[in-house]
């Protein structure tokens, strides 16, 4: 899959390092940033107080101010019924609603639950192999198998990630860390709803770009390795959590949820026991099984002693009893199925139970925790599953709403309305006014926008890194280990250009130029290096004019213009107007390989020669500003982008000393 994979090691020091560095500025901006909101919150809240000891019986424009941005606060939802409706909004992020009810108990558990998952997501992408390591080791193996158009698209998405990794691997962590604030803190109203939708977009672009759709188009889908990928579950929790609070009063949610859960578990077991797809046999010719093969692969990941032996005795009883326990899956989930179709609440508790153990237990024996190895992304789909099937007999049981209260108490969870999207979104807001939405904003909403505040900074970075189509340099600086800044007089050079015109040195004073060495013959590295200074050209646009890429011949056999003109066409570099490929005598360029440190040497087995990867950075003035190595390293597209940024850069820094 072209593009997916950078070549690099996930372990590589380089990138851990950036990676590291990167969280730690961003988590330093987005501590600034909640800070910066509740010092405004509570600066206002004390401007408030002042405003109201100083003035307790008149209504000034402060007090109509308020007024108008809390006007309403009686007014019901859309899905409500006026004041007294069901779903009133919500005074604030996590106070009582206004229509005199309290969160449902399955809303609360899914808020908090998938809340909770979302955050030890984020934790999980901050882990040092998650920059180089996630295109390469999880979404491409997972896309491997998957039909070609949606490899296609899933390699859209990872090459994105391979060209930014630092970018892209930090804008992850803050997002799901962020998603998983926003549910937890914004318990009510607009802010609450905001979130589930917010997660349920995030959870989309993962399924499909990170799961490649789970794997749903893959054969060998079951679920006990997953099916239909975990991410789904989020997806179905954040569309439920967005739904009007109203929905959650009646059973009738916890019904349709009970019942898709039948469905799914009934096609899961009739796709369990498809004959032809390997789960009937612990061993098939000898080999391992669909599900041997899965949990004795999992005893080899990185874990605890105990965890792993665990596996390995689970495999070794699925490899002799294959039969046996794909019968009991089967009948489990059939049963499930059938029973949560009833939506009958006193089979469904029974069931609930029994289907939570049952995922407990494929969890630990088959999916083996699902984030262990040092690339895990999330605990797989177990987890999600069994607790929004929990939720769904929550809904299907509901409880008699709950007074918040009356009188004072009541009016002021209808006044507290300062910084919901409505009330922002009512009309504009004058400096006094807005001073009264934030001073009236509850804790909760203000941490609602504190963390919508961590979302955007990682969404940001994620945005440019999908809009920049050109590799980030860092990958490059991995590869060649850094470069080395000079300030040098660059030794000079009299030899002759691919046309048979004479240059030297001198002659490009007041130009920067970008030197590298090649063998017109070569058939490994050079041809990879050229392209890198041919893309270079490009990036820099009209600032093309000021800069030379120049090549001179590595090779003492074939050095004459014959052979850097055939290099030139082969690679499409004679159109290039700024190209030199320079060649002389073997003695003249005997002395300028001495004068730049290069080694060339004839193979022994071919016309090839030996020589190390260099390119240089002249300045205008002649004197050399960096150094670094260019041996290609993977040659992949992400690092071959890379190596041009890089160049692209040093050239432009030297273009602002010439």
């Amino acid at each position: 899959m072209p593009g997916m994979n950078s070549g690099l090691s996930p372990d590589d020091p380089t990138l851990v390092a950036a990676f590291r560095s990167a969280l730690l500025h961003q988590g330093a901006i987005a501590l600034v940033a909640v800070v910066f909101l509740w010092l405004c919150w509570a600066t206002a809240r004390t401007w408030r107080l002042t405003t109201s000891s100083a003035t307790p019986n008149t209504g000034g424009a402060g007090a109509a101010g308020e007024a108008e941005v809390t006007a309403g606060a009686g007014e019901g939802d859309a899905g409500g019924g006026g004041a007294g409706g069901s779903d009133a909004g919500g005074g604030d992020a996590g106070g009582g609603e206004r229509g005199g009810s309290r969160e449902a108990r399955g809303r609360w558990l899914l808020r908090i639950g998938f809340g909770v998952l979302w955050i030890l997501d984020g934790i999980l992408q901050a882990q040092p192999k998650m920059a180089a390591g996630l295109p390469s080791l999880v979404i491409e193996p997972t896309a491997a198998s998957s039909p070609a158009w949606v490899q296609h698209l899933v390699n859209w998405g990872g090459t994105i990630w391979s060209y930014h990794p630092i970018q892209a691997g930090a804008a992850s962590v803050w997002i799901q860390v962020g998603i998983g604030a926003w549910l937890i803190v914004a318990g009510r109203g607009p802010w609450s709803r905001l979130a589930g939708a917010a997660s349920a977009g995030w959870g989309l672009i993962v399924w499909v770009f990170g799961e490649a759709f789970g794997g749903i188009f893959a054969p060998g889908l079951s679920w006990l390795t997953g099916a239909p990928g975990g991410v789904l579950f989020y997806v179905a929790a954040g569309a439920l959590i967005a739904l009007p609070e109203g929905a959650w009063r009646s059973p009738r949610l916890g019904r349709l949820v009970l019942a898709g859960f039948g469905i799914f578990f009934i096609g899961m077991a009739v796709l369990q026991a498809w004959p032809g797809r390997g789960f009937w046999q612990g061993t098939v010719h000898g080999r391992p099984g669909s599900l041997t093969g899965m949990v004795q692969s999992m005893v080899s990941t990185p874990q605890p002693h105990f965890l792993s032996a665990l596996l390995a005795a689970f495999g070794s009883f699925v490899a002799g009893h294959g039969l046996a326990v794909n019968l009991v899956v089967v009948i489990v989930l059939a049963v499930l199925g059938a029973i949560f179709l009833t939506g009958r609440p006193g089979l469904v508790r029974y069931a609930v139970w029994f289907g939570i153990a049952t995922c407990l237990a494929d969890w630990v024996l088959v999916q083996d925790l699902g984030f262990l190895g040092g690339v895990g992304t999330d605990p797989n789909s177990m987890i999600p599953m069994a607790l929004l099937f929990s939720v769904g007999y929550l809904a299907l049981t509901p409880q008699p709403q709950e007074a918040v209260g009356t009188g004072a108490g009541a009016g002021q969870g209808r006044r507290r309305r300062g910084l919901e999207p409505r009330a922002l979104g009512h009309r504009a807001l004058g400096p006094r006014a807005l001073g009264g939405v934030v001073a009236n904003a509850s804790g909760r909403s203000v941490a609602a926008v504190a963390a919508v505040a961590v979302i955007v900074l990682g969404a940001a970075p994620m945005a440019s890194a999908a809009a920049n189509r050109s590799a980030d340099p860092i990958l490059a600086l991995a590869i060649e280990g850094g470069s080395t800044s000079l300030d040098l007089p660059a030794p000079g050079f009299s030899l002759t250009d691919q046309d048979g015109q004479a240059v030297t040195l001198a002659s490009l004073h007041g130009k920067v130029v970008l030197m590298t060495f090649l063998d017109p013959v070569c058939t490994t590295d050079c041809p990879i290096i050229a392209q890198e200074f041919k893309q270079t050209g490009e990036l820099l646009g009209a600032k093309d004019r000021d800069v030379e890429l120049v090549a001179i011949v590595a090779n003492p056999t074939y050095h004459s213009t014959t052979f850097t003109q055939a290099f030139d066409r082969q690679e499409g570099l004679s159109g290039v107007p700024n190209w030199l490929y320079l060649t002389g005598s073997v003695s003249a360029l005997g002395a300028v390989w001495k004068q730049y440190g290069v080694s060339v040497a004839d193979l022994p087995a071919g016309a090839m020669s030996a020589h190390n990867d260099l390119a240089i950075v002249i300045d205008g003035s002649g004197h050399i500003r960096e150094e670094v190595g260019a041996d290609p390293g993977p040659a992949t597209t992400s690092t071959q982008s890379s190596f041009s940024v890089l160049l692209t850069q040093y050239a432009r820094q030297a273009l602002g000393r010439s």
